[in-house]
């Protein structure tokens, strides 16, 4: 019997349940059936159709249960017969169906066997060939696909690494032109500075020629000038009640030689120096490829030889035998917060790290591009750099592996100042500010704002207000809990270099302190500022040439600035004026304080570092 159709089927169980009284279960096997869109013809089946089909295949079932096997032919008989066959008509009628058709197909069956008997065993062999040999091909064809597509992604793969490596050679070229230009700069900074001191030299020998005088014309000449000054400062005063303008030069306030160190060993410019927190240990990093670690004399210069033969130094290089180059430039430097560690980053684009013995445990490759910017957490446990590649990155100093990078800036990076131990805001040429947390993919804050080059970033003492200073001669100040500035500092007259907090206020060791910023700026001017009001509240114009550095003394009293003017001025807070003055041989890089606030380092530009005394 052949197989009964579901069009059938379903016809019968629906004229079944219409037949029963189910007429929505009906309805709904008609529609979901689509019974209405089929071509059979309903009229053929009788009523009780689908019970009348189940009762004889029942019978049907139950005579080929019983059937002998001499009576095979009847039970291949009802094989022929539709299922509508069985249910329309009676046994005899079937016989007579099955008799004439058996009849017949025995006729063509012979004819068929005769005819195709031995064809079939070669056609099968034939097809098995034909099957075998598609096969065969259709193998072939997916692995000479599969080829193609892997020389295909080859190429592109090939293509996109020789695009990236274009893009890569491009970058670098931007990046060390950037650097050279800069450089250019600094040393035609630098060249401007020496035709100025040569100048000021003559000036002063000229003066010096005066000095020779009889005692009426001397009495005149400083007459004279005194008049000159007063009235100088009577009518600064008068334009700009906040400035503080360094007075005459007065023998007492400069820093005699008998409290001075004279460090001398780099063989050229000395970049940064910093002192350890620990000890009495200084650090210095300069553009001979070496970093030096100072041991400084406890106490007072003045009970033994100020000059720097006698102090020893730890050489830490750089670059291998005697070679200084460029490429291998000191320029930052930075302790751990136990002064047991010493971070160097150098124009190589690799940071390193050293014992307070002069020993070398880590270098650190990543970067490609000169590091700008170098500091340690306060745990001690990440080290954070920035480059002129625009990325910064956080190593894992006990793994001696980078953990992160972040790629955000369009530009080389500046700065960077962590916020706590796993946070910090970066500051770059591009003038953005990033907020980045280790593990975090994106910026977790944007501080947009600047209008330049953006140099230094500084988070205050508890980590709520970051301050800004940029080209574009605005210190910003911003709140972690603000998308933009809360206040915008605008009195420089030209690009702010550095900033500071000054460690009192909230968080210090000086809590009932006022919380100030300081600005350094070569428009030779230090300003200080309330932090909380945004408003100036001094301004100190001791310098002639630009401010390159400045830091606060660990009481807060006393802010140190250094210039290229070549002179560092120590000033008193709280009486607005210079308290002590030293002048060197060459512009000044960078100014600290060691932890008890009784010392004063100063980078210099003529390969020296000095060592002052400060006691009031």
């Amino acid at each position: 019997m052949s197989s009964l159709t579901s069009v059938e089927l379903n016809f019968l169980v629906f004229r079944y349940l219409h037949e029963s009284g189910f007429i929505h279960s009906a309805f709904t096997l008609g529609y979901e059936a689509g019974i209405h869109k089929s071509n059979f013809d309903g009229n053929m089946v009788p009523p009780g159709a689908l019970i009348k089909f189940v009762q004889k295949g029942l019978q049907y079932m139950e005579m080929e249960a019983n059937l002998s096997n001499n009576e095979v032919d009847i039970d291949e008989d009802f094989s022929f017969f539709q299922p509508l066959d069985l249910i329309s008509k009676d046994v005899k009628e079937l016989q007579d169906m099955l008799r004439e058709r058996k009849r017949k197909e025995r006729d063509r069956e012979k004819e068929r066997d005769r005819s195709k008997e031995n064809d079939k065993e070669v056609e099968r062999e034939h097809e098995a060939d034909r099957n075998r040999a598609r096969e065969r091909d259709r193998h072939e064809k997916q692995k000479e696909r599969e080829r193609e597509r892997e020389k295909i992604e080859r190429e592109k793969e090939r293509e996109r690494e020789k695009i990236e490596r274009e893009k890569e050679r491009e970058r670098e070229k931007i990046e060390r032109e950037s650097f050279e230009r800069e450089r250019d700069r600094l040393k035609l900074e630098k060249e401007r500075e020496m035709e100025r001191e040569r100048e000021r030299e003559k000036i002063e020998r000229e003066k010096s020629q005066e000095k020779q005088l009889g005692d009426a014309d001397r009495d005149m000449v400083i007459d004279q000038s005194d008049k000159e000054n007063a009235a100088e400062l009577e009518h600064s005063r008068a334009t700009e009640p906040m400035d503080i303008v360094m007075p005459a030069t007065s023998q007492t306030s400069h820093i005699p030689s008998s409290d001075v160190r004279i460090l001398e060993g780099h063989t050229s410019e000395v970049c940064a120096c910093a002192w350890s927190p620990s000890a009495s240990l200084l650090a210095s990093g300069s553009g001979d490829a070496t970093a030096r670690i100072w041991s400084i004399p406890e106490g007072s210069f003045k009970s033994g030889l100020h000059t720097g033969r006698s102090i020893n130094a730890l050489i830490l290089k750089h670059a291998k035998g005697k070679s200084s180059e460029k490429s291998k430039d000191v320029t930052t430097l930075d302790w751990n917060g136990e002064g047991t560690l010493l971070a160097t980053g150098s124009c190589d684009g690799q940071a390193r790290i050293w014992t307070s013995n002069g020993d070398l445990i880590s270098t650190l490759s990543k970067h490609k591009g000169p590091i700008f910017s170098l500091k340690w957490n306060k745990k001690g446990d990440y080290l954070l750099t920035g480059s002129v590649d625009r990325t910064a990155v956080v190593w894992d100093v006990k793994a001696e592996e980078w953990k992160q990078q972040f790629e955000f800036h369009s530009g080389p990076t500046l700065d960077v100042d962590w916020r706590n131990n796993v946070s910090f805001a970066t500051s770059s040429t591009d003038s953005m500010i990033y907020l980045c947390k280790i593990g975090e993919t994106r910026p977790v804050k944007v501080f947009a704002g600047h209008q330049g080059e953006v140099n230094c970033v500084k988070w205050d003492p508890t980590g709520t207000l970051l301050a800004s200073c940029s080209d574009d001669s605005t210190a910003k100040i911003w709140n972690i809990k603000q998308n933009s500035f809360v206040h915008d500092l605008r009195e420089h007259a030209k690009e702010i270099y550095t900033i500071r907090w000054s460690p009192t206020g909230q968080g210090t060791n000086n809590p009932n302190k006022q919380l100030t910023l300081a600005s350094a700026s070569f428009d030779s001017t230090v300003k200080l500022w309330d932090a909380e009001l945004g408003k100036m509240l001094c301004s100190f114009n001791g310098h002639r040439e630009p401010v390159y550095s400045l830091a606060f003394s660990p009481n807060g009293e006393y802010i140190a600035s250094g210039s290229l003017d070549r002179s560092i001025h120590i000033w008193s807070i709280k009486e607005g004026k210079i308290v002590k003055t030293y002048t060197g041989n060459g512009g000044i890089f960078e100014v600290c304080w060691n932890k008890e606030g009784t010392k004063i380092a100063a980078c210099f530009a003529d390969n020296s570092v000095c060592v002052l005394d400060f006691r009031m």
